[in-house]
C-alpha cells in the first residue's frame, strides 16, 4: 500500500500497490502491519456497506465523540464519490479545515479518517457503493453530525443533493453545537480511551 498523508494530520490517502499480470492485479487492501508502523488505529470493530441509488445522494456529516471515536476506512467500490473529512480537534492547527478526496472503483483509492474528524461524501454516479472499516462500534449515545451545507465549513458537493435522510437534514450548524463539541472533543477527553460494547439492539450507522 502507498500512505500519502493529508494536509490534515493523521488523515491519509492510501492507494493500492498492484502486482500486475496476465490474470488483471493483486494487491493488499489492509494491514495491521503497515498501519501500525505509521502510528494508526489497526483495529476493525466494524465493516460496513453503504449502496447509493442516485447520483447526488448525500450522507454527512457525521462522527461519533470520544470515548466511543471511530476510524474509518472508506473505499468505493461500485461507482464514484466526493468523500470530504473535516478536522474537529479543538487543539489542531488545522481544526475544522477539511480535505477533499474522489475515490472510484477504478482508483480504488481509500480515505483512512482519524477520531475525532467528521466525515461525509456525494455519490457521483447512479449504483454507488461504498465499504467502510470501522474502527470503534456504532455508539448512539455518542452520535453526533454536522450539517452538510454549513456555511462555516465551507464544503462544495459537486452536484445539487439528489438524496438526503431526513436525519442528515435536520443536523446542527457548528453555531449551534461548537461550545459542547469543542468540550467533548478535547484532549482531555480522549486521555483514557475504553473500548464501547454495542448497545443491545443498537442499529448501524449510515
Amino acid at each position: 500500500m502507498i500512505f500519502t498523508e493529508t494536509k490534515l494530520r493523521g488523515a491519509f490517502i492510501i492507494e493500492l500497490e498492484r502486482r500486475t499480470d496476465e490474470r488483471g492485479f493483486f494487491a493488499r487492501a489492509f494491514c495491521q502491519h503497515e498501519f501500525l508502523a505509521r502510528g494508526l488505529n489497526a483495529v476493525i470493530a466494524q465493516a460496513n456497506i453503504a449502496s447509493n441509488l442516485k447520483k447526488g445522494t448525500l450522507r454527512g456529516m457525521h462522527f461519533q465523540y470520544p470515548p466511543a471515536a471511530e476510524t474509518k476506512l472508506v473505499r468505493c467500490t461500485r461507482g464514484a464519490i466526493l468523500d470530504i473529512i473535516v478536522d474537529l480537534r479543538p487543539e489542531s492547527p488545522t481544526y475544522l479545515e477539511h480535505v477533499a478526496v474522489e475515490l472510484d472503483e477504478a482508483n480504488m483509492t481509500a480515505l483512512y479518517v482519524p477520531e475525532r474528524f467528521a466525515h461525509g461524501y456525494q455519490a457521483l454516479r447512479d449504483g454507488t457503493d461504498t465499504s467502510y472499516q470501522v474502527g470503534e462500534f456504532y455508539t448512539p449515545t455518542a452520535e453526533g453530525g454536522l450539517k452538510f451545507d454549513d456555511p462555516r465549513l465551507g464544503l462544495q458537493w459537486p452536484l445539487p443533493t439528489s438524496v438526503i435522510s431526513a436525519k442528515d437534514r435536520a443536523l446542527c450548524t457548528l453555531d449551534d453545537i461548537e461550545e459542547e463539541l469543542k468540550r467533548r472533543m478535547s484532549v482531555a477527553s480522549v486521555a483514557v480511551r475504553r473500548n464501547v460494547a454495542l448497545p443491545e439492539g443498537a442499529s448501524l450507522a449510515s
